[in-house]
C-alpha cells in the first residue's frame, strides 16, 4: 500500500457536508485484516524456513552467519509481524490470525534467542573487551598502526598490521550490530527477558574468567594474613598490573558492549551490566582492602601501600564513569573504601617511621665523622615517599599536625609552624627531617673531638641537603628550606674549621713578613710544626664524602693557612740556613702543606696518620706519607 494509505490510518481528514460516514465500511479494519494476511503469508514463508523444529538445515545452520542479507530480512519480517498483530489486536483480540501470529512470533524468538546465543558464543575474540574497547576510539586504533611510521618497518609489514586491526575491526563492528538488531527486535517484540538472560551468562562468564587471567582472586583477611611477605607482595603485584587492564579495557568494553547492544533500554543496559561486573568489581576493588586489614604496617611495606591507592586514585574518574549506575553503587563505594582505608594504613606507617627514627639507638661514633646509616635510610626512605607527592598529598590533608612537646623547643623554626601557610605534605616531611637532625644532634655528642662533632653534622647534614635538591623532595619543601640549610652546613663546616685548624692557622704571626730574630723565627716554625702535624694526625682520618664540601672546606682552610705560611717560609727560612738541623726546624715547604691538605678527607682510616717528610730543602717534591 502507498505509504499515503497508511498515514491514513493515523490522520484524519475533514469529511464534506454531504458525506456520511455509516455509509462506508470502517477503513481501518480493512485495512487491519488486509496487512495481516498479507504480514502473514510472508512471515510464514521466512520464519518456518528458519524453524530448527522442522528443518535440519536451519538447525545446523547460523541465519546471520550463512546469509546477513537475509538476516536483515528476517528482523523486517518479524518487526512488521509484531507491528500488525498489534494493530490487529485493537480491532478483534480474538482473532484467529493473532494466534497464527503468535505462533510464528514464539518460533521467530526462539530462532533470535539461538542466532543471539551464537554470536555471542562464536565472536568472543571479537567481542572480548580490548577489541571492544578499541573499536570505540578510532582515532585510538589508528595510532596504533601510525606508530610503526616511526621505525624501519617495511611498508607491507604496515600494510598487514593495518589490515589485521581493520579485520578485527571489521568482526567486531558485524558481530555488535547483529546482537542490537536481535536485542532490539526481541524486546520490541515482548521478548527482552530471554535474550538478557542469555547476554548476562555468557558475559558474566567473560568478565569472571578475564579477572581470574589477571591474578585476581577473591582472598579472605584470614587467608591474607597467613601469607609470607613473599606470596602477598606477588599478590599485590598481580593486582597493581591488573587494575589498569580491569579498569581501562575490562569493565570499559564490556561497559562499551552493554551500552551498544541494549541502546533501546537504559533500564535493561543498567541491569545487565550491574549483573554482569558488580562480583568482579567488588572482587578487583576490595582487594587493598582486605589486605591493610589483615598485615601488619611496618614503615617497609608502606611503598606497596602507596602503589595500591595510587592505582585507584588515579583510575577513579575512569571507575566513577564506567560504574556510574546506581545499582552498580556497591562497587564505588568498595573502591572509596579501600582509598580510605589504604589511607589510613599510610599514615599509620609513618606514624611508625617517625617513631622509628626517635628510637634509634646507636651511641658509637661514625668513623672519620662521616655519613650516620640512620641519615642514609631515613633520606632514602623520605625521597621514596616524595615520589606519591601527588597521592601523598591527598593522604596527609587532613593528618593533624605532629606534637611539638616530643622535641626540644630549639628546634622549632617557621619551616614547621602550625600557623605557617604550608601544604599539609611540605608540613609533615620537613617535619620528619626535622625529627632526624635532632637525633643526629644527639649522635654528634658522641665525639670526644668537639671539631669531628660539627663535621659529621656538616657532613650529614650535606647528605640531607643534597638528596632533597636531586629528589622530589626540592618541589615538597622548596627553595627557602633549602637555602636555610645550606646555611647549616656552612655553619657546621666554618665550626669545624676553627676548632680543627684554627690552632695552625694561628701559629703563623698575623704579619708573616715582620722582622723577628732567629730565636723567634725558630720557635715560630717549631710551634707550627707540631700544631700542623697534630691537626693533620686528627684530621687525617675524617671523610667528607661529597666533593663540593670536601673542596670548598680544603679550599677554605688552604686560603688561610698555606699562603701565609708560604710568606713565613720565604722571608724567614734564609735566617737559619747556618742551622744544622734545619730539616728539622723547617719540616714543611709550603708546597707540603698544600699537598698535605689535599689529601685530607677521604676517609684513610686507621693509617696512622704520621707524616713522612724529606728535608725542606730538597725539590720539594709531594711529600709521602708513612704507612
Amino acid at each position: 500500500m502507498p505509504r499515503k494509505g497508511m498515514r491514513s490510518l493515523f490522520f484524519t481528514t475533514k469529511a464534506s457536508p454531504s458525506s456520511s460516514i455509516s455509509h462506508y465500511p470502517s477503513p481501518r479494519l480493512s485495512f487491519s485484516e488486509s496487512v495481516m494476511d498479507r504480514t502473514l503469508a510472508v512471515a510464514d514463508s521466512m520464519i518456518m524456513k528458519w524453524n530448527p523444529d522442522t528443518s535440519t538445515y536451519a538447525k545446523v545452520t547460523s541465519l546471520f552467519y550463512e546469509n546477513r542479507r537475509e538476516a536483515a530480512e528476517f528482523i523486517k519480517c518479524v518487526n512488521n509481524l509484531q507491528k500488525s498483530m498489534h494493530l490487529l489486536v485493537m480491532e478483534d483480540a480474538s482473532s484467529e490470525k493473532l494466534v497464527r501470529g503468535q505462533n510464528l512470533m514464539e518460533i521467530a524468538m526462539k530462532r533470535l534467542q539461538k542466532e543471539f546465543y551464537q554470536i555471542l558464543s562464536m565472536n568472543r575474540a571479537h567481542l572480548d573487551p580490548e577489541s571492544v574497547s578499541a573499536r570505540s576510539s578510532l582515532a585510538s586504533t589508528r595510532s596504533s598502526v601510525s606508530d610503526y611510521e616511526d621505525d624501519d618497518v617495511p611498508e607491507d609489514e604496515i600494510r598487514i598490521a593495518a589490515n589485521s586491526i581493520e579485520e578485527v575491526e571489521h568482526e567486531s563492528t558485524v558481530a555488535m550490530t547483529d546482537l542490537r538488531s536481535i536485542a532490539e527486535c526481541m524486546i520490541s517484540s515482548g521478548y527482552g527477558k530471554e535474550c538478557v538472560k542469555i547476554y548476562k551468562i555468557i558475559r558474566k562468564s567473560i568478565v569472571d574468567e578475564g579477572i581470574y587471567r589477571l591474578g585476581v582472586e577473591k582472598l579472605s583477611s584470614s587467608k591474607i594474613h597467613k601469607m609470607d611477605w613473599e606470596m602477598l607482595e606477588m599478590k599485590i603485584n598481580n593486582w597493581l598490573n591488573a587494575v589498569k587492564i580491569a579498569v581501562k579495557t575490562l569493565f570499559n568494553g564490556e561497559k562499551i558492549l552493554c551500552d551498544h547492544v541494549f541502546a533501546s533500554s537504559e533500564s535493561i543496559r543498567e541491569s545487565c551490566f550491574t549483573e554482569i561486573t558488580r562480583e568482579g568489581g567488588q572482587i578487583l576493588f576490595g582487594f587493598p582492602e582486605n589486605v591493610v586489614k589483615s598485615t601488619k604496617k611496618p614503615p617497609e611495606k608502606m611503598f606497596r601501600t602507596l602503589d595500591m591507592y595510587t592505582a585507584i586514585a588515579e583510575h577513579w574518574p575512569e571507575i566513577e564513569s564506567i560504574f556510574s549506575f546506581e545499582s552498580t553503587s556497591a562497587v564505588r563505594s568498595q573502591a572509596i573504601t579501600s582509598l580510605t582505608k589504604l589511607s589510613e594504613s599510610v599514615r599509620t606507617m609513618l606514624a611508625e617511621f617517625e617513631s622509628t627514627i626517635q628510637k634509634d639507638a646507636s651511641k658509637s661514633p661514625v668513623a672519620g665523622a662521616g655519613i650516620h646509616p640512620l641519615t642514609v635510610y631515613v633520606m632514602d626512605y623520605v625521597s621514596l615517599l616524595a615520589d606519591y607527592s601527588h597521592v601523598m598529598g591527598d593522604i596527609l590533608a587532613d593528618y593533624p599536625p605532629p606534637l611539638k612537646s616530643s622535641l626540644p623547643e630549639s628546634y622549632f623554626d617557621t619551616s614547621v609552624s602550625d600557623d605557617s601557610p604550608v601544604p599539609a605534605i611540605s608540613h609533615r616531611f620537613a617535619w620528619l627531617i626535622l625529627v632526624l637532625l635532632c637525633k643526629l644532634d644527639g649522635k654528634a655528642k658522641h665525639y670526644k673531638d668537639v671539631s669531628l662533632s660539627y663535621l659529621f653534622l656538616a657532613n650529614n647534614h650535606q647528605h640531607i641537603v643534597t638528596k632533597v635538591r636531586t629528589s622530589n623532595l626540592k618541589y615538597i619543601l622548596g627553595d627557602d628550606w633549602l637555602s636555610k640549610h645550606d646555611l647549616k652546613v656552612k655553619q657546621f663546616s666554618d665550626k669545624y674549621e676553627r676548632l680543627g685548624w684554627d690552632h695552625v692557622i694561628k701559629s703563623v704571626p698575623e704579619d708573616p713578613t715582620a722582622a723577628m730574630s732567629p730565636e723567634e723565627v725558630k720557635k715560630c716554625f717549631l710551634r707550627f710544626n707540631e700544631a700542623f702535624e697534630q691537626a693533620y694526625r686528627k684530621q687525617s682520618v675524617c671523610v667528607v664524602p661529597d666533593s663540593k664540601l670536601r673542596d670548598e672546606i680544603k679550599v677554605s682552610i688552604a686560603g688561610k693557612l698555606v699562603g701565609a705560611y708560604r710568606e713565613l717560609y720565604n722571608t724567614h727560612r734564609i735566617a737559619l740556613g747556618g742551622e744544622r738541623n734545619l730539616a728539622v726546624l723547617v719540616r714543611f715547604a709550603p708546597e707540603d702543606v698544600g699537598n698535605y691538605l689535599s689529601d685530607l678527607f677521604f676517609g684513610n682510616v686507621g693509617l696512622g696518620g704520621s707524616l713522612s717528610i724529606t728535608t725542606s730543602s730538597s725539590s720539594h717534591s709531594r711529600p709521602s706519607r708513612s704507612r
